[in-house]
């Protein structure tokens, strides 16, 4: 991989986009490379979660940018067909990142601007150093956000205030972004990972396979009407009652031990 760095310790994997030189702006080969690589990791079973990151730019600095965008460069002469295929071309590893069987947490360091914001918001848990800063500037390129910025941002801090920041094209800083239910924790930069890793720990003392579960409720549930969400859950519910993890965990309960909770 070119603009990608990929380590796996412990079930957790640390992903971090590294285009140095373009503050790790997302062009097609990154976005191309991100969807093989996310492909792999879903189908290891020695990764329960997967955290994405920014590299450090040129002058070695880790904190400056997390994803400054989609690459400018790469999208100015485009076509109406060839700009629609670029943003499709986002759309498969977003939507890994949203549904894979592993939890995905975004620890956005520096610039999460256009792209940036968009695949955090594909992430299932986002933290944010408090140097972070969110924006969706398309509308002041003459364009919107074309990576589900206009769709994740609206689900995740309403319409409203989703059409004012992509209307004004505000920079906000992470204090704001966790005001409004952007990102779930602002930390100070040089904890970001650490604390990062501290939840994806949390999160791998549970029943792994549950977890998935619990995922795909959520997200298949979203859209539905509350009656068939529910539905779903109750199916998904039952379903988990088939997996060792179920007995395990309730019999450890009554017995007032740890339970030993296995894999996917």
């Amino acid at each position: 991989m070119n603009n990608l760095h990929l380590e796996v310790e412990n079930e957790i994997a640390v992903l971090s986009i590294t285009r140095p030189g373009a503050l790790n702006a997302l062009n097609s080969e990154t976005l191309q490379e991100l969807d093989t690589v996310l492909i792999e990791i879903e189908a290891r079973d020695d990764v329960k979660v997967l955290i994405l990151t920014g590299g450090p730019d040129k002058k070695d600095n880790p904190y400056k940018s997390f994803v400054a965008g989609a690459d400018i460069s790469e999208m100015v002469n485009l076509s109406p067909e060839e700009a629609t295929a670029f943003a499709l071309r986002a759309a498969s590893p977003f939507f890994r990142l949203q549904n894979m069987r592993q939890v995905t947490i975004a620890a956005v360091n520096g610039f999460a601007l256009g792209g940036g914001c968009e695949i955090a918001m594909s992430c299932d848990i986002r933290v944010a150093a408090d140097n972070a800063s969110f924006a969706q500037p398309e509308v002041g390129l003459g364009i919107i956000p074309g990576f589900g910025g206009t769709q994740r941002l609206a689900r995740l801090i309403g319409a409203g205030r989703a059409k004012e920041l992509i209307f004004t094209c505000d920079n906000i800083d992470a204090a704001e972004a966790y005001r409004i239910g952007l990102v779930n924790k602002v930390v100070p930069k040089e904890e970001l990972l650490d604390t990062a890793k501290k939840i994806a720990t949390k999160i791998l003392g549970k029943a792994s396979h549950a977890v998935s579960v619990a995922k795909k409720a959520i997200n298949e549930g979203y859209d539905l009407d509350i009656k068939a969400a529910v539905a779903l859950e109750a199916k998904l519910f039952g379903e988990l009652f088939a997996y060792s993890d179920q007995k395990e965990g309730m019999t450890a309960f009554a017995e007032r031990r740890a339970a030993d909770l296995k894999d996917f």
